[in-house]
């Protein structure tokens, strides 16, 4: 008998058995789907173009099961068993991936990745254990513990920043024992709810560690505390899946090349290289300039442009004498001359310190919109960038100044801190005018400082990179090619500075205090020496009065005097500046922008996009013995080359902006993918690469664009210009623009003879009125306290941005409380009061010529006197009239109501 025989009919008794009492299969007696068998396929052939072994959009790869397993930048996208809370079918499913224009997954295909995950995701091969790194432990530590136990204070003796202090621990011994977790003395505190301890944590502004937290620090040590090797994640890859060569071909992502002058029909209207560009294209359109503006027209635009204000009836008068002595043919050199006066007064400064101010975002008040914490001696920041622009500082010194300012000198050995050396330092005060909460305890925790670090780079990046930042924070970015990797190393680049595990609370009272406990003072003492000892001598003076009244019986007197003396005593001078402390934390990536979901840590570099493959990013301390990383002025070096892609297009784009109502590419914020293409690209790089030639100089960008024709031509618009040309894309003619809220304000002052023009200084402050009303000094309105919460009214109805956490272009709204304010404010009637007796002093017709020079620029023409004439004997006649209005004011009274009448026309609100 053969011996097999039994064991068979063992097994086909059991083969019975099964299929009568085992369950009926789904789907035949196939095996479970693996993902290398169909899966893989289906994923690499639709899929695979933009996740594949050399691209790996948003850190994602199909090309391997370690690859599928492992994830992408916010995490795993599958779940095994689940195939609704899988990310990679929901996106498939969706239809967001792939992205429109590509070939979706078919019925067919999209069940198969399905029944894939349903079945649990299996792969061919098992996954090999995954091992707890350091890399997985230290963030939880830097983020709950190292403000007691990191580098500015070591309570125990206990630095948790690093395995190896770890292992050091502290007075009480190892704070870990490898492969013992139950003797590691880390875990017992944790698990006994020691640490942090509960009546600390508001004053700390740190949370418990959360369970899953426990576990993994546990499950680490339990390893045997593995130290895994950091990947090489430095900026420069030579092949970099995240950011492929195509990616570089966008325009903006090129550095700009100097384009061939064109050669356009109508030559003789051309007075600089910008007419070229525009000519030629107009005349493709079959169009042409508009007729020139008015000198009148011109001078009062120029100096609005430039200044901010309105020409003074004398400028008025010596430009029309020099036009008229210069004749036809001296027309342009006199033009040029007046260019020139105007950008060198010293109002030019303040006009374009204030377009500079809106995108640095700067207030004098931390904190949100409901919020307005003083900030203290950030004014010096403004009156940095006023003196910075009037001296025509190279806009490329200029940013390096701003962005590393510190590194540019040794100011912590200077024996005498000069003026220079202060304004370095206040130069980086632009790195913290973001709205800022966290001088509050509750407000104050690591989500709140990475959001001040948000709003911080997102003004870098729209105002001086022109790319929308923000959208990388949380995963790659959507449009273009900005990996949520590079947002992060460029934080990293700030984390000597905004280090969101070693922050510096803003200032609440004193220099630091109860509240700052532990945390550094966020201003600095480097003030210029001589200031500090006019501050040192006052300070003594007070003293020995002090010590005279003290030194008399007790009285009253004695009493007042000694608390008036006591609160005479001057703040000790300080800067409000961003310094570097040469010890940064290090930088994860946070997945989904999730600060306790770490992923990845990276090293400090820029934007690949926008850097030659190969090409590293190598700070270097800035000199011998500097406490600095030397990152920030590393960043700023390469910002300010002079084939950079963005730094040059940007700015000039801004200053194009500025005279003409819109840039050469609309969106100043954002020349990436889904900003707006350049009306003139030629003309855009021809004016970047001029202005990096003529060393960055703004002052002869201003030249270059007002000597221009384009410039100088009318608003006037034709039927053929309307129809070919509605928006000015073309730049047929010139924008009528209303006078934005500064330059409103500020030419009523004018106007009225109360402007006071003093320069620099601390801001003045604003009267808060029960009704809500809020009112301003005398001053610029550059100078008055910029408050988020409590904007002055008049400036607010007339578009004054709110700055959360900048402007990069005002708006221009026409909307009906304009109109009322202008006509019942009282305080606008004032001004026109006073308008009106300026012109009384003049007496006579010339008076009310004075009145419309002052208020629109031009003497009015002999109809518009007669008309004017007339009106006002009629106001005059109807204020006789008036009981209690005695007679010899009744003219007084006319002309005070003629003047409020031109303050609320469009000639007064309009620059043409």
């Amino acid at each position: 008998m053969n011996p097999c025989l039994p064991r068979l009919r063992g097994f086909c008794w059991l083969a019975l058995v099964v299929g009568l009492l085992g369950p009926s299969p789904v789907r035949g007696a196939e095996d479970p789907p693996v993902f290398e068998d169909r899966v893989a396929q289906v994923l690499l052939q639709r899929c695979g173009k933009c996740h594949g072994a050399e691209t790996q959009k948003g850190a994602f790869a199909l090309h391997s099961a370690e690859a599928v397993r492992r994830g992408s930048e916010t995490g795993p996208v599958i779940v095994p068993g689940k195939p609704d809370e899988s990310r990679l079918y929901e996106v498939v499913e969706s239809g967001e991936m792939p992205p429109r224009g590509e070939t979706p997954l078919t019925a067919d295909e999209k069940q198969q990745l399905h029944d894939w995950l349903q079945s649990g995701a299996r792969f061919r091969e098992s996954a090999a254990p995954t091992a707890v790194t350091q890399h997985q432990v230290l963030p939880i530590l830097w983020l709950r513990c190292t403000v007691c136990h990191g580098g500015r204070r070591r309570e125990a003796g206990l630095d948790l920043r690093t395995p190896a202090g770890l292992r050091q621990g502290g007075q009480s011994g190892p704070a870990i024992v490898p492969g013992d977790p139950a003797a590691s003395l880390i875990l017992k505190r944790l698990h006994a709810g020691e640490m942090p301890p509960k009546d600390q944590l508001t004053l700390a502004m740190v949370k418990p560690l959360e369970s899953a937290e426990i576990d993994t620090i546990s499950r680490w040590i339990e390893q045997g505390a593995i130290e895994a090797e950091r990947p090489d994640d430095r900026a420069g890859q030579l092949d970099d899946p995240l950011v492929r060569p195509a990616d570089r071909d966008f325009w903006a992502f090129r550095p700009p090349q100097r384009p061939l002058l064109p050669t356009p029909v109508s030559a003789s209207v051309i007075r600089t290289p910008i007419d070229l560009f525009v000519l030629d294209r107009l005349e493709a359109e079959g169009l042409g300039l508009s007729p020139p503006a008015s000198p009148s027209e011109l001078l009062r635009r120029a100096s609005f442009d430039l200044t901010g204000l309105p020409p003074s009836p004398d400028e008025q008068a010596i430009f029309e004498t020099d036009l008229k002595q210069a004749g036809p043919a001296g027309r342009d050199e006199v033009w040029a001359r007046w260019v020139d006066r105007l950008l060198a007064s010293p109002r030019y400064g303040e006009r374009w310190g204030r377009h500079w101010l809106d995108v640095a975002g700067y207030a004098d008040c931390e904190g949100r919109r409901e919020q307005h914490l003083p900030r203290p001696f950030v004014w010096k920041y403004r009156d940095y960038v006023i003196r910075s622009l009037n001296a025509d500082k190279p806009y490329d010194q200029f940013l390096r100044e701003q962005l590393a300012g510190d590194d540019l000198v040794d100011y912590r050995q200077a024996t005498e801190i000069t003026p220079e050396i202060e304004d370095l330092l206040v130069a980086t005060g632009f790195l913290r005018m973001a709205p800022d909460p966290t001088w509050a305890n509750l407000t104050g925790f690591v989500p709140d400082r990475l959001e001040v670090i948000s709003d911080s780079l997102d003004v870098l990046g729209g105002g001086v990179l022109g790319l929308t930042l923000k959208c990388a924070r949380c995963h790659t970015h959507k449009f273009d090619p900005l990996p949520q990797r590079d947002y992060y190393r460029l934080a990293a680049i700030f984390k000597g500075a905004w280090d969101e595990h070693n922050w510096l609370k803003p200032e609440t009272f004193g220099y630091g205090g109860a509240l700052n406990a532990g945390l550094a003072e966020r201003l600095l003492p480097q003030v210029n020496s001589a200031e500090r000892r006019q501050w040192a001598d006052k300070l003594a003076a007070i003293d020995q009065q002090l010590a005279q009244w003290q030194q008399q019986p007790p009285s009253a007197e004695r009493d007042e005097q000694i608390r008036k003396l006591t609160a005479s005593k001057p703040r000790e001078p300080r800067l409000f500046a961003l310094w570097d402390n040469g010890d940064p934390s290090p930088t994860w990536i946070y997945r989904r922008g999730d600060y306790q979901n770490p992923g990845p840590p990276v090293e400090p570099g820029v934007p690949a996009v926008l850097e030659e493959p190969g090409r590293r990013f190598t700070p270097e301390p800035p000199y011998p013995g500097a406490i600095s990383t030397g990152r920030r002025l590393a960043f700023a070096n390469w910002l300010t080359r002079p084939d950079h892609p963005l730094t040059a297009r940007v700015i000039v784009n801004r200053v194009w902006h500025h005279h003409f109502g819109q840039g050469l590419v609309r969106t100043l914020g954002n020349f990436g993918t889904m900003g707006d293409r350049p009306s003139h690209p030629e003309l855009l790089d021809w004016l970047a690469c001029e202005f990096v030639e003529r060393g960055w100089s703004l002052k002869e960008l201003h030249r270059l664009i007002l000597n221009s024709s384009t410039w100088r031509q009318s608003s006037q618009v034709s039927e053929l210009a309307q129809e070919r040309d509605p928006d000015r894309r073309l730049l047929s003619r010139q924008a009528l623009r209303r006078l934005d809220a500064e330059q409103l304000s500020d030419t009523l002052r004018l106007a009225a003879g109360s402007l006071d023009q003093r320069p620099f200084g601390p801001a003045d402050g604003v009267q808060i009125h029960p009704d809500g009303l809020v009112t301003a000094g005398r001053r610029r309105g550059l100078y008055n306290q910029q408050l988020r919460k409590f904007p002055v009214t008049l400036l607010d109805s007339f578009d004054l941005p709110q700055m959360n956490p900048n402007c990069l272009a005002r708006s221009e709204s026409l909307v009906a409380p304009q109109a009322l304010h202008l006509l019942n404010d009282t305080g606008v009637r004032d001004l026109a009061r006073q308008a009106a007796e300026q012109a009384l002093k003049a007496g006579g017709d010339q008076g009310l010529d004075q009145l419309v020079r002052q208020l629109v620029g031009r003497v009015p023409t002999d109809a518009e006197r007669d008309l004017l004439q007339a009106h006002r004997q009629e106001l005059a006649n109807a204020w006789r009239q008036q009981p209690g209005v005695p007679a010899d004011q009744a003219d007084q009274q006319a002309l005070q109501t003629l003047a409020h009448a031109l303050l609320n026309s469009a000639l007064f609100l309009y620059v043409d």
